[in-house]
């Protein structure tokens, strides 16, 4: 059989990388998409401090379904096709709350938080044993698993484990969560916007580095004119291939980090506090993590569309498209249980002010996007983005090179090449 591709050029020996621009306006390519790498991959659904309690619920959506994800009186974790069996209603129309049931407002049909019919209007309607038929329950979404706090669920009934998918992106959750001795948790609502753009252009975004320096130079200017709010530290650092498609860049940089990595800006007293809280990461995790931990950056993408950024604050953050030019984001702040009300605060503010839709960087990330969006539609002869930075190099790629896109290329391409393969067959 011929093999069909998607017109990836990735040439190591004449250092090219291409990706054509079709891929980012063509509507097949879009649903191959839904079908080789939403459809299968494992995607993020929630933290599990957005479920602090027995009865806690939220609901959101994850590739194009309607999702319940709960947590029932035993305090076990389920994640539910948010759709009555009876009709197809909507059982929860709520975002998030705490409740130990759900009635669907079409009939009456009344759910438990583990997704069993307690209670059926009309029942004597019904012949025995129709509550307790497993069709009439509401469906659990094939797979669910969790590393840590974070969980993520898979509507492919087979495939490879969690872990397994996660490859080296586990360390990094890992990592993340030992910011804390007692648990991080999220903290605050949730930030929701639009983009008119294709989703993989966020995914490259996300952790590139090499846009930072153009792209944000107002953030960077606004900080140098703060007095006290930068330090000395260099912007540097390296880009890692975690497998399967998910990446890092890992670098240094001049702005504070409340977990423990101070500015003249905080004072003596935040100096003290942050001393504090840097020993005890040491004691906790040995100095080479904790070094990590503290004074360490961090842009992961996990494959397809999972976002950690680990900077001056941390943002978890999803994003789906809905068409091959429009995507809606989620994203949420993460941080320790224990943190103290200063440094929350000013992680609070650097999750709003940089990283927010409001902020100094995601408008300006926004806007590049959109940009980008539209000069696809200029056709023409300028067919393909060029994503070679860096692959001169025969030592670590940059954090400001690309290999770190080309991991998640690669991947992309097997998925979806795959999925074309098996199609045509």
């Amino acid at each position: 059989m011929e093999r069909i591709t998607t017109g990836i050029i990735d040439d190591p020996a004449s250092n090219r990388f291409l990706v054509p621009r079709r891929v980012f306006t063509d509507r097949a390519t879009f649903e191959r998409e839904y079908a080789a790498i939403f459809d299968t991959c494992w995607l993020y659904l929630g933290h599990a401090s957005e479920l602090p309690a027995p009865g806690s619920f939220v609901t959101r959506k994850v590739a194009r379904r309607p999702i319940l994800f709960t947590r029932d009186r035993d305090g076990e974790f389920h994640a539910l096709f948010n759709a009555c069996p009876h009709r197809g209603a909507t059982v929860c129309r709520e975002r998030s709350g705490k409740s130990p049931a759900f009635m669907c407002l079409y009939h009456g049909w009344t759910f438990g938080s583990d997704g069993h019919l307690k209670t059926l209007p009309g029942s004597s309607g019904y012949p025995e044993g129709f509550k307790t038929d497993p069709q009439k329950q509401m469906v659990h979404v094939p797979r669910m698993e969790r590393v840590g706090d974070f969980f993520f669920i898979s509507f492919a009934r087979d495939g490879e484990d969690l872990a397994t998918y996660l490859a080296g992106a586990g360390d990094y959750l890992k990592l993340v969560s030992e910011h804390s001795a007692s648990g991080m948790q999220i903290v605050g609502g949730t930030q929701e916007y639009a983009i008119r753009g294709n989703w993989k252009l966020l995914s490259e975004n996300s952790f590139d580095g090499y846009h930072a320096a153009c792209n944000h130079s107002t953030y960077l200017e606004y900080l140098k004119s703060a007095n006290g709010a930068l330090s000395a530290t260099p912007l540097a650092g390296d880009a890692f291939d975690l497998g399967n498609g998910h990446a890092v860049v890992e670098y240094s940089a001049p702005w504070g980090r409340p977990i423990a990595s101070w500015v003249p800006l905080w004072g003596e007293e935040g100096k003290a506090e942050i001393d504090e809280v840097y020993a005890e990461l040491v004691s906790r995790v040995g100095a080479p993590r904790a070094d990590r931990i503290a004074r360490k950056n961090r842009n992961m993408v996990i494959f397809p569309n999972l976002v950690v950024n680990d900077i001056m604050a941390i943002t978890v953050r999803t994003y789906f498209p809905t068409a091959p030019d429009y995507m809606e984001i989620n994203a949420w702040a993460l941080a320790p249980r224990e943190e103290s009300e200063w440094r929350r605060k000013y992680r609070l503010y650097n999750f709003t002010e940089f990283l927010g839709p409001g902020g100094f960087a995601t408008p300006d990330d926004v806007e590049a996007i959109e940009k980008c969006q539209q000069g696809y539609a200029t056709a023409g002869d300028a067919l393909y983005n060029d994503i070679s930075k860096g692959m001169i190099r025969s030592d670590a790629p940059s954090f400001d090179d690309e290999a770190q896109m080309r991991c998640f290329w690669r991947e992309w391409d097997r998925r979806v090449t795959a999925a074309k393969v098996m199609a045509d067959a």
